[in-house]
């Protein structure tokens, strides 16, 4: 795989998401061309991915803006006198869709979604009810003229696009630009679109806590690894630099663990970024994805793992000619491959990270043989100089629970790195660089809510930031389906539903006011899900969050 720097930190791609109905004989055509010159002509024209969908019924409207997760929503159609939105069924009738009907859909796409302009007639009943969700909506109060609901588009793309100076509001500014050039076509229209802004409206505004804005583009809404880019990133205590150091040593091995959602793959991705930055090549490859066919048997696992390596490394997959299970067993052949079509086809050495190998271990037929070869081959890297060239990092979420030779396992070798919570400094940091106010008493309450899991702060923070809820709602909601962390703990409920074993464990540990013993490998699963922390052969619910929720539900 060739991989580049990271480059200097950039501002978040905004994605606009058009959706246009029923024609009637509106000009939807040339509004859409309308709005992509604008965005074509914009000074910052790079921050823009246009994404459109024509003639959408209702259903497909949900659908778009789940798939697509936009910055901005941009309705294109027509409007009826009570504020509904006129789409067609299934059955190519038509179809009013009541205000109450979008806010409804809105409020659970409020995460991503920052603004929602309707073009179209009488629409702003409908901006007022989804203003309840999303921070900036725009509607027309009465019946627009198709050319000035067109010069409208236009002059509010155009304004987006311009630079802002400081915390500037950009929607705002986009939408008194759209005014403008509506007053350029048709003065006598220019009062029809409206801007319902959740944080000015003062029945919503939220007087607690006191929040610092910071450009509503440079927010990130916490979904996957953390960005190599991303100025909410936080370095943990010089493990980073303990890691950038490690890989340059000839035949290094990383042993980083934590539970799920910890940030193992944003500092892995980290580590290899480094990497590159000394000219070496880098191969990530994420075990969590693999097909369980391929999982369960070691030689097509090792043939898999051969093939993606060098496919990753633009090298000629010679696989099948290579392999000879007639003299030679699977962990012989793989590493024959790695010796001679991988390690000695590279002129520099070779960063090989291995993500949630622990999707492994319930496969013994596998994991011992597999582990046992990574150990050869970092030992193999103390003597020979063709091994030293590989440096591993492995991430997994727990220890092996099934017991391996200590001579034959990669887990008691190399430098281990286990990433803790974050303490009260780094999240008094996060919480600046969010724009929240580091020294409000209700962060330490945050804390004790969720302890110091860098995917629910960050959760948190961004809500925080971007105005959809405030310190207090956040803490009254947090383990409720109407909070923000439904989706995170639903998710956790059908993976625990799944495995029915779990069930009782769990129940036991969060109606215990003390620590609960339980079996080893209760403790394994409950551990790498990251419900739980170890306290000697006892175990506790990780964080309040998850006490109430659980409690409540098992």
């Amino acid at each position: 795989m060739n991989l580049s720097a990271p480059t200097k930190q950039s501002i978040q791609l905004q994605k606009i998401l058009i959706l246009t109905a029923i024609p009637h004989s509106l000009r939807l055509d040339k509004e859409i061309r309308e709005i992509e010159d604008a965005i074509r002509r914009a000074t910052r024209r790079n921050l823009f991915d246009i994404r459109t969908r024509t003639a959408v019924r209702p259903q497909d409207i949900r659908r778009a803006i789940a798939e697509e997760k936009p910055h901005i929503v941009h309705f294109c159609g027509h409007g009826l006198q009570d504020g509904s939105l006129l789409l067609e069924d299934d059955g190519g009738n038509n179809k009013p869709v009541p205000p109450q009907g979008l806010a409804t859909l809105f409020k659970q796409h409020g995460d991503y979604v920052s603004c929602v302009l309707f073009n179209a007639c009488h629409s702003i009943k409908t901006a007022d009810a989804i203003s309840e969700h999303i921070n900036y909506c725009i509607g027309m109060n009465q019946e627009i003229a198709d050319k000035a609901a067109i010069a409208f588009a236009q002059g509010f793309y155009d304004g987006l696009g311009y630079e802002s100076e400081g915390n500037q509001d950009v929607f705002t500014k986009a939408f008194n630009e759209g005014l403008v050039a509506i007053a350029l076509e048709d003065v006598s229209q220019e009062s029809i679109p409206v801007l319902k802004n959740k944080v000015l409206e003062p029945h919503l505004q939220k007087k607690e806590p006191q929040i610092n804005p910071i450009l509503i583009q440079l927010l990130e809404y916490p979904n996957g690894s953390v960005p190599l880019d991303s100025p909410f990133y936080l370095e943990r205590d010089e493990i980073e630099s303990i890691c950038y150091q490690t890989i340059e040593k000839p035949a290094a091995l990383i042993r980083i663990k934590a539970p799920n959602l910890m940030g193992k793959t944003s500092l892995v991705r980290r580590i290899l970024a480094e990497g590159v930055k000394q000219k070496y090549q880098g191969v990530y490859l994420d075990f969590g994805g693999i097909n369980k066919e391929v999982i369960t048997n070691l030689d097509k696992f090792l043939r898999w793992l051969c093939s993606k390596v060098s496919l990753e490394l633009d090298l000629d997959n010679q696989v099948d000619e290579a392999w000879n299970n007639s003299f030679l067993g699977s962990n012989d052949n793989c590493t024959a491959y790695f010796r001679k079509h991988i390690l000695k086809q590279l002129n520099s050495p070779l960063i090989l990270i291995l993500d949630e190998v622990d999707r492994l271990f319930p496969y013994s037929e596998v994991l011992e043989d597999f582990f046992g070869m990574l150990r050869s081959w970092h030992e193999k890297g103390k003597t020979s100089e063709i091994w030293k060239q590989l440096r591993l990092v492995l991430a997994h979420s727990t220890e092996v629970y099934i017991p391996l030779d200590l001579n034959q396992s990669p887990f008691n070798a190399g430098i281990p790195v286990e990433l803790k919570e974050f303490n009260q400094q780094q999240i008094e940091n996060l919480a600046t660089r969010h724009g929240v106010n580091s020294q409000d008493n209700l962060l330490a309450e945050l804390r004790t809510m969720v302890g110091g899991h860098p995917y629910l702060l960050r959760l948190a923070m961004y809500n925080i930031a971007m105005g959809k809820i405030s310190f207090q709602d956040l803490l009254e909601s947090a383990a409720t389906e109407a909070g923000i962390y439904n989706n995170h703990l639903r998710s956790l409920l059908e993976i625990l539903h799944s495995a029915p074993d779990l069930l009782p464990g769990l129940k036991r540990v969060v109606n215990s006011s003390m620590g609960v013993e339980l079996d080893s490998m209760q403790i394994y699963k409950l551990h790498s899900l990251g419900l739980v922390q170890r306290e000697n052969n006892h175990v506790t619910p990780r964080c309040q969050l998850y006490r109430d929720y659980f409690r409540r539900v098992l």
